[in-house]
């Protein structure tokens, strides 16, 4: 039996392995543009999509086999809903993520998806009424929107055009990101993760198969260099199945919110590995760009946890000032 004295001076809060779970998904996730790049480059985006979710959807198939006996079955109802999201989350995120990869920097795609879905997120819910808004979200909105332009205006024109397309497709593949999140989040409640995810992931990737058939023989798949191929084992192990097993892991005892905050690690994983194994860069004022819509979005999540937690600092304060008055 534990004593009262032993337990009052445990540690608060959950320990550090969810937080390392966490972490090692956040790596994981800015490690795939760059290694999406890799593969991009040796094929049609489209098979490249095919090749890493078809490959992903079987792991996370397995994972979910493997782990029955720790949450309930999925039922054909939430099957369904989870089937139909897969179609948003992963057919037409992925579709339009290595279509963006195919035109722009790795490195492009790694600010504006994992720092852009957020403010998006945000911005629906509260235009939808279904969070509060605060002054400080609304202006962590509008400062988050005005990095992006910034940094899309940072491309510059002439011979970036291309670029600009590029990222202007990772816009659109943040806005199906969004939505999936918030659709996932109302039609999947009560249902075990990691079944609903390989649901979707197997559905999704069906149709990413089938999107890729057509371009399948125009491949010269003799030529695929073994750098390709190894990139694509690992984003459908790493990137894939094994991140959101730890993610999965994660949640168990870290809040949604905290996981929402070490996303926003995902821009600095995914800069280091199209920095280093790449040799991309930004411009100047794409920098200046990602640091504003950096601090929008973290404004934007946050800003009534910070509201609140600014007025119930105030309350003693103004307590104190009532009674000597």
């Amino acid at each position: 039996m534990t004593s009262d004295a032993s337990r009052s001076t445990s540690p608060a809060g959950p320990p550090a392995a969810p937080y390392l779970n966490l972490l090692v998904t956040m790596v994981m996730f800015g490690s795939a543009f760059a290694g999406s790049k890799v593969v991009v480059g040796a094929m049609p985006h489209q098979m490249a999509a095919a090749l890493r979710f078809g490959s992903g959807a079987v792991l996370l198939i397995v994972l979910a086999v493997a782990l029955r006996r720790r949450s309930a079955p999925i039922g054909r109802a939430a099957a369904l809903r989870a089937g139909l999201i897969g179609l948003l989350g992963v057919l037409a995120y992925n579709y339009f993520f290595f279509w963006g990869l195919s035109l722009a920097p790795a490195l492009d795609g790694s600010v504006i998806v994992p720092v852009l879905s957020p403010i998006l997120t945000t911005a629906t819910l509260l235009l939808l009424r279904r969070e509060k808004a605060s002054w400080a979200r609304v202006t962590g909105l509008l400062v988050g929107l005005a990095g992006a332009a910034v940094f899309l205006l940072g491309v510059g024109g002439g011979a970036d055009n291309q670029r600009l397309l590029g990222d202007l497709v990772f816009v659109a593949g943040a806005a199906c990101w969004a939505a999936y999140s918030i659709l996932s989040k109302s039609l999947l409640a009560g249902t075990a993760p990691l079944r609903a995810t390989a649901w979707g992931t197997a559905v999704g990737g069906l149709g990413l198969v089938i999107l890729a058939a057509p371009t399948a023989g125009g491949v010269a798949w003799s030529e695929v260099s073994g750098l390709a191929w190894a990139n694509i084992a690992f984003l459908a192990i790493g990137p894939t199945a094994v991140a959101y097993l730890f993610y999965y892991r994660g949640l168990r005892e870290v809040s949604p919110s905290m996981a929402t905050v070490m996303m926003f690690t995902v821009p600095v994983f995914g800069t280091f590995f199209s920095t280093v194994f790449l040799g991309e860069s930004f411009t100047g004022v794409q920098l200046a760009g990602t640091v504003v819509m950096l601090a929008g979005a973290l404004l934007a999540v946050l800003g009534n946890t910070l509201v609140e937690r600014s007025a119930r600092l105030r309350v003693p304060v103004d307590k104190q000032v009532e009674g000597v008055s």
